[in-house]
């Protein structure tokens, strides 16, 4: 008796035949242009640009012709302590205001997602300061800051705490007055992310938390905080890149003074381009910048991958 056996062959083509072309489609190339050119004119281009012009002397009013200087801006750079300086301020701003901005958007993040009455007038008030430009977000609290006029001196005189300062112009008042508008300024953005999250967290969790006898902490220890973690790290790290690269607020607020107390990195390098000309340095501050930024993401995402790997 003899058995048959079949072969079974891999699939794909036969022996001798090509495999079938994929099929392309240009068309949806069509369909992401319009989205892509703005992106390449409006961003890769100029930041292409600025790297290109970190390796030359370029400078305003100057007849000669920009020349190609290689590395030496950044050799200077390097041996700026001005610069360095504005880099650690930078540093203290972007971390002062986010740590603040996140503990004080959870906190309303979770009192808005409870039950309450007129609850939807409180959500419409919280993200207020989100709509306001940053420009009048600076000249709004500069009256608030004013030392003759201003609220928060005129409420200070009235509850006997004092005469009242110049906040803006005080060598130890200057950059924490600026931490809080910026914390004021940035929050209801980390709100509304937050807010999102928890909402999208099933109550089923939270009613079995409680029917096992756990409490408001274990709660939110055991089920909220799993739920809001991946947000709160993206929009963390998404709040000390936006926070790091401030302009607008601080310059309307104090231009950077007093004696330098307030000025950002992105202040130090708006001054040296426009106001003493220096297009060269100033592009190698900002590849300086973009660097510091890129390597910092890189290793947040690189953490986010590990962690998602690890779970």
């Amino acid at each position: 008796m003899t058995s048959v056996t079949e072969v079974r062959r891999p699939a794909g083509p036969e022996p001798g035949k090509r495999p079938p072309r994929r099929v392309v489609d240009h068309g949806a190339w069509f369909l992401v242009l319009p989205a892509l050119i703005p992106i390449l004119v409006l961003s890769v281009g100029p930041l292409l640009y600025g790297i290109l012009l970190a390796f030359t002397d370029a400078q305003s009013g100057r007849t000669e012709p920009t020349q190609w200087i290689g590395g030496l801006n950044f050799r200077d750079l390097l041996h700026d302590t001005l610069f360095w300086e504005s880099f650690r301020i930078g540093l203290v701003w972007a971390v002062g205001v986010t740590v603040p901005q996140f503990l004080l958007a959870l906190g309303l993040a979770l009192l808005l997602n409870q039950k309450l009455r007129l609850r939807w007038l409180a959500r419409a008030l919280a993200i207020v300061p989100w709509a306001m430009p940053e420009v009048v977000v600076g000249i709004m609290w500069r009256l608030v800051y004013n030392p003759d006029a201003g609220i928060l001196n005129e409420t200070l005189r009235d509850l006997g705490l004092g005469s009242g300062r110049d906040w803006l112009s005080g060598l130890a008042t200057a950059l924490p007055a600026v931490i809080l508008v910026g914390v004021w300024a940035g929050m209801p953005q980390t709100t509304v992310a937050l807010l999102a999250g928890l909402q999208n967290t099933p109550r089923e969790l939270h009613e079995a938390a409680a029917v096992d006898g756990a409490g408001a902490w274990r709660r939110f220890r055991t089920v909220t905080w799993p739920a809001l973690r991946p947000i709160a790290l993206a929009i963390t790290a998404l709040n000390l890149i936006w926070n790091f690269n401030s302009f607008a607020l601080v310059y309307v607020l104090t231009s950077g003074g007093p004696g330098g107390r307030t000025r950002l990195p992105m202040l130090f390098a708006y001054e040296e381009a426009f106001r003493y000309g220096q297009f060269g340095y100033a592009a190698a501050m900002g590849c300086v910048m973009v660097a510091v930024i890129s390597i910092a993401l890189a290793v947040f995402l690189a953490g986010r991958l590990r962690g998602g790997d690890d779970a």
